[in-house]
């Protein structure tokens, strides 16, 4: 399948619905893009949740409380990081 696409002024091209519906990509998806032989390739961005399963694991997942103190540790402790280079 080939289409002709316009470019903008600003380097933007749109991608035919038929190809963004084959490649999964909706307006809230992103996607990679990178040339190879000459050539624009457009890929789909993994979501994470989509791969939710696909790795086994013996740990047992933490608790949403046990998450929130590891967030909000790094949180604290890169606020102190900054504070230290402001003095």
């Amino acid at each position: 399948m080939t289409y002709t696409v316009s470019i903008t002024s600003q380097g933007q091209i749109n991608i035919p619905t038929k190809i963004r519906f084959q490649l999964g990509l909706s307006e809230s998806k992103k996607a990679l893009v990178s040339i190879e032989d000459g050539k624009l390739i457009v890929e789909p961005v993994k979501d994470l949740l989509e791969l939710r399963g696909s790795v086994k694991s013996i740990k047992k997942p933490l608790s949403n409380q046990e998450l929130d103190d590891i967030v909000g540790t790094a949180i604290a402790e890169e606020y102190a990081q900054k504070l230290k280079k402001l003095q």
